[in-house]
């Protein structure tokens, strides 16, 4: 197996990984102006990107997803969720969903609250074993933070989502798996970011401020206290990446 996690713009981390043996791969979470160095690292090697996937409709970069997997031949990716919210066909994914790029296994864990189409995903190489190795955990959870809560219903009622996404679906996951995130410090996507770009599960259910607190009212109201300000321009963003303008 092969992994890359890019540093880009807006503190946004994307991901590359895949199977050389087989010659698959899985591009997540890329940024407008990096399809080339996604197309060069495939070529490098010798792999077809097989799924590109946002892990859900950013609001603070505009996504180059779209335009890497036409220009790669590969499936463009979102939640099934997504139906409705943007204007251009694309491959739904189901929670509980396995990809398989060779002997890497791709989970998909649909985790809403940040966004309604919010998912993680979980990753196995079958030449190390059965268990997961990773996640990718988007805008989900963040190493030292959670999502921003204000880009769904009110900031109460997603917070409450994020709380319910996380405990369901990542808090039951081994504590020593590795936690691969959407962003580092200096992202606007959460207050309180670590600039380490990866972390487990056992580390932040230690010693991230917001997993510790287990009474779900006590995380909504902690999390809706210190919201930061929203990207600049993130309507058009999000805008653009729901395909309603050019």
């Amino acid at each position: 197996m092969f992994f890359s996690q890019r540093s880009t713009r807006e503190s946004t981390l994307s991901y590359f990984y895949g199977c050389c043996g087989l010659g698959q791969a899985v591009a997540v979470d890329v940024v407008e102006g990096d399809e080339e160095w996604f197309l060069g690292e495939a070529e490098k090697a010798g792999v077809r990107i097989a799924y590109v996937i946002d892990t859900h409709i950013h609001a603070d970069h505009l996504s180059g997803g779209r335009r890497l997997a036409e220009k790669a031949g590969a499936a463009y990716c979102l939640h099934g969720s997504a139906i409705g919210a943007v204007r251009f066909p694309f491959r739904a994914l189901a929670d509980d969903e396995l990809l398989i790029t060779g002997n890497v296994r791709t989970r998909v864990l649909h985790t809403p609250g940040h966004t309604p189409e919010s998912l993680c995903l979980l990753v196995s190489d079958l030449r190390r074993g059965d268990a997961p190795w990773f996640v990718l955990t988007g805008d989900t959870l963040f190493v030292g933070s959670v999502g921003r809560p204000d880009f769904g219903e009110t900031p109460e009622e997603t917070a409450g989502r994020i709380f319910d996404s996380l405990h369901a679906k990542l808090l039951s996951l081994p504590d020593d798996l590795e936690v691969y995130p959407g962003h580092t410090a200096g992202s606007v996507c959460a207050a309180g970011i670590s600039g380490k770009p990866s972390s487990t599960i056992g580390f932040e259910r230690r010693f991230n401020p917001l997993l510790a607190l287990r009474d779900r009212n006590a995380f909504v109201a902690a999390l809706t206290s210190e919201i930061p300000e929203k990207p600049m321009g993130f309507k058009a963003i999000v805008a653009a990446n729901r395909g309603l303008r050019p």
